[in-house]
């Protein structure tokens, strides 16, 4: 579709007109010259030697090349009123939020305490089960993937491939990366991977079964990085209390090794929340909890491609003022 950019420029085509209103011509003062009483037999003359054929062509000429100066006037107009293509509306991506997933993947994590729909899975596959919802539900963020146990890995940096970033996490075992639990090196190697990252919002959820008894960072100084690099980290501490047998019929106690305390500190200090996972069912509530916390953006961006055709008119109005200099070269030839 053809447009004009500006549009309200078409006005200025009558700006000719308005100065031939306004400053009128000057009267050739030759023109009040004696009137000869014997004009009607010069001008017989005049036709019969050629001579009025000529005058007759020169006011042609003239007119010609008012008209060249018009039309060039119009194409100019045109030109400055920047004729566009405007092409149809795309959507592009929206800039969303920035999320790290920090997953402890230590030998804890194999325990089978998380209960489903009457049967008990090990708390490595519940999480899957409830993160690959969620991952599926952030359509317009990227999220990273960072595993650990005894060590921490960046196992998928920040992207919008959804699809590749499930399969990492599918592809985890509980105990490939240690079987202690390195908190404070996952904080850090998350807070690293998003330091020079450009959006607005950057997220971490941290996932664990225990507390920080390994590695270079402590809990405190994780806690300090991250309130520098204005992170907000949501913390989520897994294990059942208890896990029943035979139906219900007995139950035993679980004393799951979490530092709640520490992971309700982080969260807080960061300006983020601590949740407690039991069963399937309340991990799947916090993973809705955390996405209505922090919404996607919904609202549609749309970009149009724009095609500039102003050098058309431009290129004809120019053609036209040569045309029109090259009829005033021929007159001057001819006199």
């Amino acid at each position: 579709m053809i447009s004009f950019a500006y549009p309200w420029l078409f006005s200025l085509i009558i700006l000719p007109f308005l100065v031939r209103l306004i400053f009128p011509p000057i009267k050739n003062q030759e023109a009040d010259a004696l009137k000869i009483p014997f004009i009607g037999d010069l001008k017989k003359i005049s036709v019969k030697s050629g001579t009025f054929s000529g005058f007759k062509k020169s006011k042609i000429k003239k007119f010609l090349q008012i008209i060249l100066l018009f039309l060039a006037w119009i194409f100019l107009n045109f030109a400055i009123m920047r004729p566009q293509i405007v092409g149809k509306p795309l959507p592009i991506k929206n800039e969303g939020r920035d999320i790290l997933l920090v997953i402890d993947i230590s030998t804890s994590m194999d325990e089978h305490d998380f209960l489903y729909n009457q049967r008990y899975y090990d708390r490595l596959s519940a999480v899957k089960f409830v993160v690959d919802k969620f991952i599926d539900a952030r359509t317009e963020d990227r999220i990273g993937l960072v595993l650990f146990g005894t060590r921490a890995y960046l196992q998928a940096p920040l992207t919008y491939d959804k699809q590749a970033l499930k399969e990492i996490l599918h592809n985890a075992e509980a105990g490939m990366a240690g079987r202690s639990t390195s908190i404070g090196d996952a904080i850090g190697l998350a807070l690293k991977s998003v330091a020079n990252e450009k959006a607005e919002s950057k997220i971490i959820i941290l996932l664990t079964d225990g507390e920080n008894n390994d590695g270079q960072i402590s809990l405190p100084e994780a806690i300090k990085l991250a309130k520098e690099e204005n992170v907000k980290v949501y913390t989520i501490g897994a294990g059942a209390d208890e896990k029943a047998f035979f139906g219900n019929f007995f139950s035993i106690p679980l004393n799951p090794e979490i530092d709640e305390k520490g992971l309700q500190a982080l969260a807080k200090e960061t300006a983020g929340q601590y949740f407690r996972a039991r069963d399937v069912n309340s991990l799947m509530e916090i993973y809705k909890q955390i996405n209505k916390l922090e919404p996607t953006e919904k609202e549609s961006r749309f970009v149009r491609e724009i095609k500039e055709l102003y050098y058309v008119p431009a290129l004809c109005a120019l053609l036209l003022l040569c045309l029109f200099f090259g009829l005033n070269a021929r007159k001057g030839k001819m006199k």
